[in-house]
């Protein structure tokens, strides 16, 4: 009888861990998506504050860094994020760290599960040639 009964507790114990490792792992998953798509987000907001100068001719095609670095932190504020965000020419990456609590796998001790997200954006010149005279 007492065979029996370590048998079952063990049993019952690896089906929770397994229901906790399906839950979790989705809400994990789910997690990392929404992480991903607010670091996607912020690095498209990064691109958008691009030197005037460089939209009329008179100097090279460049991002403002530090408003560029700004417009990121804002959209990552604004999803409920914080992260990294790095500017460099034109490209724009964004890092995005998140905790995940756990629901069933915090019964075996596991209390969070790490997520995180990294997206790049590189800032574009939109019209590059003359669409005047078609026809």
């Amino acid at each position: 009888m007492g065979q029996v009964t370590a048998f079952v507790v063990a049993l019952v114990s690896t089906l929770i861990l397994c229901a906790g490792l399906v839950l979790d792992g989705g809400l994990a998953l789910a997690a990392k998506v929404d992480a991903m798509d607010a670091a996607q987000e912020a690095a498209r907001a990064g691109t958008q504050p691009v030197d005037p100068r460089g939209l009329r001719g008179s100097a090279p095609f460049a991002l403002e860094p530090a408003k560029a670095r700004q417009a990121a932190i804002a959209s990552l504020t604004a999803a409920g994020y914080q992260g990294t965000v790095n500017v460099v020419g034109l490209r724009v990456t964004v890092r995005v760290t998140h905790e995940q609590r756990t629901q069933l796998l915090s019964l075996a001790g596991i209390r969070t599960i790490q997520v995180t997200a990294v997206a790049t954006a590189e800032a574009q010149r939109g019209v590059t040639t003359s669409t005047q005279g078609g026809g």
